[in-house]
């Protein structure tokens, strides 16, 4: 295996049925685009912006999404728990109490003898829900799979920025690659750490950005403006595509390349 890399796109969360479309229209031009071997997606608010169903899920999956990630809101349907009890192409965070139904980590194949790969979810605490600690869970994590795959991709579901650099930093060497997710804003700080973990604090989202990261803008100000409760609704207009490809050298399992895909760019002007 010699030369050869894995090659992993990690689209950001995905919203609603914007998000939905695009990744059905995307996808596979970037698959071959970027030589994709294997495609993780967060989904959990695919469901009209809020949680996951199997129809979104298998729109995914048929899209061409190998595993669907979640976070805070994946039980916010309560008609996908069925789906969520018994489908291993989907995952929730592996930290929420034991006896919390869903799978937190999957091992999946990979093509061309490279073995397998395994995806693992986690969430953060730090201005989230008080559950159980996402360092010592991964370390948990990582001796169950210890001998069943070289390639280890984590979700890092957290709104700090500074929790999931720190977990960043706790897990350099130990996995592939740690990609964030849940602020839906894509940050600029794409890097291979010294030990060879792939990093970025947020994949960013896919989905509408004429909104405030995917919901109406209008309820979502008034809910600040306010300080009063407002439903929100799925925005529809000006729809992006997010992620981040990481190349993985399938010797050591180790980053030697990532990037951040942001599609179509903003209009900026000049400067």
């Amino acid at each position: 295996m010699a030369g050869k890399t894995l090659r992993v796109m990690f689209i950001g969360d995905v919203i609603g049925t914007p998000g939905l479309k695009l990744v059905g229209m995307m996808l596979k031009g970037f698959k071959k685009t970027h030589r994709i071997d294997f495609v993780i997606a967060n989904g959990e608010n695919a469901h009209n912006g809020k949680g996951l169903s199997a129809e979104a899920l298998n729109q995914l999956l048929e899209a061409g999404v190998d595993v669907v990630t979640g976070g805070n809101h994946t039980w916010s349907n309560f008609n996908f728990f069925d789906t969520l009890k018994t489908h291993p192409k989907v995952l929730r965070p592996l930290n929420y109490p034991k006896g919390t139904y869903g799978r937190g980590y999957g091992l999946y194949p990979l093509p061309e003898g490279l073995g397998n790969i395994a995806v693992v979810n986690l969430q953060g605490r730090t201005f989230m829900y008080s559950i159980d600690c996402p360092f010592r869970t991964a370390d948990w994590a990582l001796k169950q799979l210890k001998d069943e795959a070289r390639f280890v991709f984590v979700d890092f579901h957290a709104e700090a920025t500074a929790e999931k650099i720190a977990l960043g930093w706790y897990l350099d060497g130990r996995v592939s690659a740690l990609v964030g997710t849940h602020t839906h804003v894509q940050t600029a700080d794409e890097r291979i750490l010294p030990k060879g973990t792939g990093y970025c604090s947020d994949a960013g989202m896919t989905g509408p950005f004429q909104s405030v990261i995917g919901m109406q803008s209008k309820s979502a100000i008034d809910r600040m403006l306010y300080q009063t409760p407002h439903k929100y609704e799925c925005a529809s207009e000006d729809v992006h595509f997010s992620a981040v490809v990481v190349a993985l050298d399938a010797e050591t399992g180790k980053t030697v390349g990532i990037r951040r895909i942001f599609y179509p760019e903003f209009e900026k002007g000049e400067v």
